[in-house]
């Protein structure tokens, strides 16, 4: 009988401990099943700060597909202004997609770019760079592209926020005396360049005589900060640098060309070098200072709308910083903060904001600083209101070194 209970009691041991080991990987299971749902989470979350799951929700990017060609949709018509100004707009979208009508009208025209230098500039609506233009995500942007009679030269238009026909390069080229319209959907949002692409070399030569610019494509329920909060700006400025090549003659100085073709002859030679005669902020030197700088006040949220079609530059505030800059400008990207220095790649657009906090003058350069004070690359900002000792005080003035 001993014999027989010691067997029962070890089969009761085992059932019991059978029993405890179930338990166990149960449980054991169960936290596995856990951590996996965690780290599924924290991958999320870092997709996500990282920007790659895209501020704009909803289907991956590869994914998206869009339907019809808007021409059941309202049409409003926008206004062109001349930079450093950007057109009326509204920053969070109103209703649903529009067809947004601009209009640039070419402009070949001897243009000062500094003091006795001239050059022969290729420009949309006669600026350099040509108008800013603003649309939400989702909107058609149709544009009509005229080349007066007086014009010398076939120019057409490339936007980079367009998809097919070379960005509209292929179906907008136009000889003097003709027009063109044609429509494109902003379907992705970010800042982008636009530029005359008429083929081979011509191409370079139009975009470094000026025939470049910019477009914003605002996301429809406006911009967010770091945290995915709505951020709104009080002023908005479109600053764009522009590289020249002005052609010089036997004694190294500056030709003076009678013709918009004599220009693109003598410049053919004159771009080969890469090295840039005048590298400017908006055309020519000192065009946002003096009289014409910039203005904001203390506590004012100034979005800075930047753009190089040509080659990279680098973008800085003196005195202040980028509290907010969308990664190349494209605004479905997590914005980076606190940035002293910003990169704009050449063929490409920027937007910062900063949010002025002391009052005073504010240099918005190309940080190559011998391309901003040397070719002129720089702005300037005038910003009022009360100094904040808070950020900085003057402890003593300058004075005698005391022993």
């Amino acid at each position: 009988m001993q014999n027989g209970n010691l067997v029962v009691v070890k089969k009761l041991e085992i059932t019991y401990f059978n029993s405890i080991n179930q338990k166990l990987i149960k449980m054991m299971e169960n936290k596995i099943k856990g951590m996996k749902a965690l780290m599924l989470l924290a991958a999320a979350a870092f997709l996500v700060s990282c920007g790659g799951g895209g501020a704009g929700g909803g289907d991956p990017v590869v994914d998206r597909e869009y339907s019809g060609d808007g021409d059941d949709l309202e049409r409003v018509k926008q206004e062109m202004v001349a930079p450093p100004m950007v057109p009326e707009h509204d920053q969070v979208a109103k209703g649903g997609p529009k067809v947004v009508e601009v209009e640039f009208e070419i402009q070949e025209k001897k243009m000062e770019i500094a003091p006795g230098d001239s050059i022969w500039a290729m420009t949309f609506n006669g600026s350099v760079p040509g108008p800013l233009i603003v649309v939400h995500e989702g909107d058609f942007v149709e544009l009509t592209l005229k080349n007066p009679e007086t014009n010398s030269l076939e120019h057409n238009i490339d936007f980079h926020a367009a998809t097919g026909m070379m960005g509209g390069g292929d179906i907008s080229i136009v000889s003097p005396g003709e027009q063109v319209t044609f429509r494109f959907r902003a379907h992705r949002a970010g800042t982008f360049v636009y530029h005359c692409a008429p083929g081979g070399m011509m191409t370079p030569m139009h975009v470094v005589s000026g025939m470049n610019g910019a477009i914003m494509v605002l996301p429809r329920e406006g911009l967010k900060d770091e945290v995915g909060n709505l951020v709104e700006y009080d002023k908005a400025y479109y600053v764009v640098e522009q590289d020249y090549y002005l052609p010089k003659d036997e004694d190294g100085k500056y030709k003076n060309i009678a013709t918009a073709n004599e220009s693109m002859i003598e410049m053919e030679k004159s771009i080969r070098t890469l090295i840039p005669s005048h590298i400017v902020f908006n055309g020519r030197r000192n065009s946002l200072t003096g009289k014409n700088a910039l203005t904001a006040k203390v506590g004012e949220k100034v979005l800075f709308i930047s753009a190089q079609a040509n080659r990279d530059t680098r973008m800085h505030l003196i005195g202040g910083h980028a509290d907010l800059y969308w990664p190349l400008g494209k605004f479905h990207n997590k914005p980076y903060v606190d940035l002293e220095t910003w990169n704009i790649p050449g063929g490409s657009a920027g937007a910062a904001l900063y949010k002025f906090r002391e009052p005073g003058d504010y240099t918005f350069v190309n940080h190559n600083l011998i391309e901003a004070i040397a070719f002129g690359a720089f702005a300037v900002v005038k910003v009022e209101g009360e100094w904040d000792d808070a950020l900085m005080k003057e402890v003593s003035k300058a004075g005698p070194i005391q022993n």
